[in-house]
This record gives structure tokens, C-alpha cells and sequence, in this order.
């Protein structure tokens, strides 16, 4: 299934101002050199062969903490005063941003309080707490992170920094497809996974600027599938909070500043079962010998399922993050 954006705010649109340019995404790659690492792209003949194109992997799972937030948090963070470093920042997060954050405030000198659910996987908890963050835990299907997000910071005079909603983070998570066109050169389609849409509209900020007429194409779990209603609906539309096993993309509504350059970058969202990137995760790890979690193995799937139509004849996706543990992938794939 595919919604592409049509109306005054489609592709190529000028009507939506810009929320981050492509100067932004430079800028937050100067930042960003040395600290994050440049992840590798890899090649597979058998992932060719299987799908009819030349496929660029853009393997974020090697990124530290495991996932392409912790580049969208280190641009936010390293821009704040040493004052509110010495205050702390707070943020919400099922897992990826969490770690992200609490490991760029101890790089930073700060600390973190992190909103995280109670059915985070385990292994995302602990590596939250192993960086030294201090985790406060919420009910995701009754609780309101946002609210509880502010509320700490509010009464602590902590930083909050969304995991999605602001131009520092947007800009931070565009580098990952700055780095893949730099190595590849022009691409003719881009997939990424979609959650909150920050990776998304970052990507599509770079991307669109480095190769102009490139298909931006986003990726949603079956059972979450905001954006791609917000696409039809031309405006952000909450859904219920998704059971999925892709936890990075359980979101119930894209955000307000991720959907206006989402809606303007984007030409096509598609969808996955569970049961595909179940399969996708199965395939890296059995033909391309890397592990990826669910959200992180979504564009993968969506290649692999011959969800893109039609196929280009040179393709990149952001396999977004590796952040599972053993028992978890082994329940996952049986």
C-alpha cells in the first residue's frame, strides 16, 4: 500500500517553509566528525540478485549506541549552554533516543533523566541506565510521555529534547544520507523507516538537495501506519498507539515539523507486516551476517517484499538500528 503527497504541499512544494536546510545538515556533520562514527555501506551480489537492483546499505546499526539517534542527539545537545549542561537535559524515548541522549550528555559533561516505557526492550533499558541516565517509567498505552517529559522539566530546569520535534535533531539524523550519497554518489530511490519522521525528514533534506529528482520513500509497520494517513489526510492524524514489533516505530502521530518537510520531500510511504521484517531480519542475519531490530530492518523488508514499484535501478536504505538482545531476536525469529 502507498500514499504519495499530492496538493500544494507535494514534492517540490515552496509553500511549507523550511524547517532545516541542507546547511543545517552540514553543519551538524561538522559537529558530528569524530564523534559519530561514519558507518559503513554495504554491498551484498546475493541482495542484488534477489531483488533486480544495485542496493546500498546504509548500516546505522554500527552507529554508536547502536542506532542513527545518537546523532540527532549530540547536534541538539552540543549546542546548549554550559549552564543547561550543568542543569541536565530530560528526554522520552521507547529505547534508541534514549540511549542517544544519555550517552551525548555524558560525553557533554551533563545528565539525563529519561521517560522510557515499561515495556522497553530490556536491553535498551540497561544500556540507558549503563550510560548513566536516570530512567523514570510511564504505561505507553495510558501515559503520556510528552506530559511527563515537560513536567520534569519544568520542575528539575531540565533541557527536554524530543526525540523527533526539533530542528537540531532533524538535522543530526540527515547526515546518515549525507554519508550514504557521499560514498555512493546519485541514487535513484532512498528508503527509510518511519517513526516519529525525524530520520525521514532529515534524510529527505539531504538527500533531495545532494540529488534532485531522487525517490524519497518511508517505510511504516502495518499497525502504524500515522504517517501515511496524515499523507492523505494533508495533516498529522493520530492513530492508537500500534502493537508492533518494530518498538521504534510504535508512534501514534508524526510530528508537527517532521510532517511539514515530510509531506513536502516525501513521494511514497509503504507498508510492512510484522511477519515480513521478521523475515528481513532473518535474511541480514543469515546472508548479510549483520543484526538489525525491528525498526531497523523495516526498509529492508519493504525491498525484499517488492513493496517499491517501480524498482530503480540503484537503490540506498537505512538499516536504522541494531539495539536488540538475544533472547528478544531469538523470540522474534523463533
Amino acid at each position: 500500500m502507498t500514499q504519495s503527497p499530492t496538493g500544494p504541499a507535494g514534492p517540490g512544494s515552496t509553500d511549507v517553509p523550511d524547517v532545516v536546510t541542507f546547511d543545517d545538515v552540514r553543519d551538524a556533520a561538522r559537529r558530528l566528525a569524530g564523534v559519530a562514527h561514519r558507518t559503513p555501506v554495504l554491498r551484498s551480489r546475493t541482495l542484488d540478485a534477489l531483488v533486480g537492483a544495485e542496493v546500498h546499505l546504509k548500516c546505522e546499526n554500527f552507529q554508536r549506541v547502536g542506532a542513527f539517534k545518537f546523532r540527532g542527539a549530540y547536534n541538539a545537545l552540543s549546542r546548549l549552554s554550559p549552564e543547561q549542561l550543568a542543569r541536565g537535559v530530560v528526554a522520552y524515548s521507547s529505547g534508541n533516543h534514549a540511549q542517544a541522549v544519555a550517552l551525548a550528555a555524558r560525553e557533554l559533561g551533563s545528565h539525563a533523566v529519561i521517560v522510557m516505557p515499561e515495556d522497553s526492550p530490556k536491553s535498551k533499558t540497561d544500556a540507558t541506565a549503563g550510560y548513566g541516565a536516570e530512567i523514570v517509567r510511564y504505561d505507553r498505552y495510558t501515559g503520556d510521555r510528552v506530559a511527563l517529559g515537560r513536567q520534569l522539566a519544568e520542575d528539575r530546569g531540565l533541557a527536554l529534547i524530543p526525540p523527533y520535534e526539533h530542528p537540531h535533531i532533524i538535522a543530526g539524523q540527515g547526515t546518515a544520507a549525507l554519508e550514504l550519497i557521499e560514498e555512493t554518489g546519485p541514487l535513484d530511490a532512498l528508503l527509510t523507516p518511519v517513526g516519529g519522521g525525524g530520520l525521514m525528514a532529515g534524510s529527505a533534506t539531504a538527500a533531495t538537495a545532494l540529488v534532485p529528482g531522487i525517490r524519497m520513500i518511508g517505510v511504516e509497520p502495518e499497525a502504524g501506519d500515522d504517517t501515511l494517513r496524515s499523507l492523505a489526510a494533508g495533516h498529522p492524524v493520530t492513530i492508537p498507539v500500534p502493537h508492533t514489533i518494530a518498538d521504534g516505530q510504535a508512534i501514534a502521530t508524526p510530528g508537527e515539523l517532521t510532517f511539514a518537510v515530510n509531506r513536502r520531500l516525501l513521494d511514497s510511504v509503504v507498508l510492512v507486516s510484522d511477519d515480513e521484517i521478521r523475515a528481513a531480519m532473518k535474511f541480514a542475519f543469515e546472508r548479510l551476517k549483520i543484526v538489525t531490530e525491528p525498526s531497523g530492518a523495516s526498509a529492508l523488508a519493504a525491498l525484499l517484499t517488492g513493496r517499491v514499484t517501480p524498482l530503480p535501478p540503484r537503490i540506498g536504505v537505512i538499516i536504522s538500528g541494531g539495539n536488540v538482545g538475544l533472547e528478544r531476536f531469538l523470540e522474534l525469529l523463533g
